[in-house]
C-alpha cells in the first residue's frame, strides 16, 4: 500500500504532494514501483495535527480520486468523517481506512451498504493529544485485540461481509516507542482475531528513536520494520517508499520459499 498525502502538514512529506497534479503524478509513480493499493489522505493524522473541515478534505481528495480511477489498483481513503466516506465512495473509492475504527457517529452506517474494503485501526486518544502524556496499558496486546475484535463485530452486526475487513493495530497512535516495539514483537498474537493485518510503520517516530535518524533518513529502518511485521503475519504494509520495500519483500519471500517467484 503506497501512501499519497494530499496535505500541507503530514509528518514526513507534508506539502510535497499537496496539489492535485503533484499527488496524481506521485500516485502513478508508486503504482509503477509496485504498489498494489494506494492510500490517499486529505487530512494529516500526525500527533498534534489540527482538524480539517469536510469541505477542505473533499476539495483535496475528490479531484485526485477522479484522476486515479483508471490507475489499475484499488484506491483507499484515509478518513474518519462519515460525510467524507460517503462522498469518496460515490466518487469511486474502493476502501476506507479509518484511524478511529468507525467509532464516529454515522461512520458504520456510511460504509455498511457499500462493497468497499474497511480498515479498522486502534488508537488510544485522538491525534491532537494522543502523545501529550505517556499512554498506559495494563495488557497492550490484549487491549488492542479486544478493541479491534469489538469494532469488527460492530461492522458485522451491520451486515458487513467479514471478507471486507482488515485490522490495523495502530503503530504510533497513542503508544510509546517501547510499546510500539512490544506490539511489533508480539504482532502475531493479533492474528487469532481472524482478519488480515494492515501495518503502517513507515518513517514513524519509533524508527527514529531506534536509529537516531531524522524522518527522511529512515528508509532502512522502515524496511526492517516492514519485514519484521510480514514475518509475524502482516498481510499489507503501508509505506512511503514503495520500490525499495517491494524489492526487500521479494528477497524475503524468495528466502522463505527457497525460490524466486514473479
Amino acid at each position: 500500500m503506497g501512501i499519497v498525502n494530499v496535505t500541507p502538514d503530514s509528518f514526513s512529506d507534508g506539502g510535497q504532494h499537496g496539489d492535485t497534479d503533484s499527488a496524481v503524478a506521485h500516485a502513478r509513480q508508486l503504482v509503477e514501483e509496485g504498489a498494489q493499493i494506494l492510500d490517499l489522505g486529505g487530512e494529516s493524522t500526525r500527533p498534534g495535527a489540527d482538524p480539517v473541515s469536510v469541505a477542505d478534505e473533499l476539495a483535496r481528495l475528490l479531484p485526485v480520486i477522479e484522476a486515479l480511477r483508471d490507475c489499475g489498483v484499488p484506491l483507499s481513503i484515509d478518513t474518519f468523517k462519515p460525510e467524507v466516506m460517503r462522498a469518496v465512495l460515490d466518487a469511486g473509492a474502493d476502501m476506507i481506512n479509518d484511524i478511529y475504527g468507525f467509532r464516529q457517529p454515522g461512520a458504520v452506517e456510511a460504509v455498511a451498504q457499500s462493497r468497499c474494503g474497511l480498515c479498522v485501526m486502534h488508537m488510544k486518544g485522538e491525534p491532537r493529544t494522543m502523545q501529550a502524556t505517556p499512554p498506559e496499558y495494563t495488557d497492550l496486546i490484549g487491549e488492542i485485540g479486544i478493541f479491534l475484535g469489538a469494532r469488527a463485530h460492530k461492522l458485522r452486526a451491520a451486515w458487513v461481509d467479514p471478507r471486507r475487513i482488515v485490522l490495523d493495530p495502530g503503530f504510533g497512535f497513542g503508544k510509546t516507542a517501547d510499546q510500539n516495539f512490544q506490539l511489533l514483537r508480539r504482532l502475531s498474537g493479533l492474528r487469532s482475531i481472524g482478519y488480515p493485518l494492515l501495518i503502517g510503520l513507515s518513517r514513524k517516530n519509533m524508527i527514529g528513536q531506534a536509529t537516531g535518524r531524522p524522518v527522511n533518513d529512515r528508509l532502512p529502518g522502515s524496511i526492517a520494520a516492514a519485514l519484521a511485521c510480514v514475518a509475524r503475519g502482516a498481510s499489507i504494509v503501508r509505506v512511503h517508499d514503495v520500490a525499495a520495500t517491494v524489492d526487500a519483500l521479494k528477497v524475503w519471500h524468495a528466502a522463505e520459499q527457497g525460490a524466486i517467484t514473479s
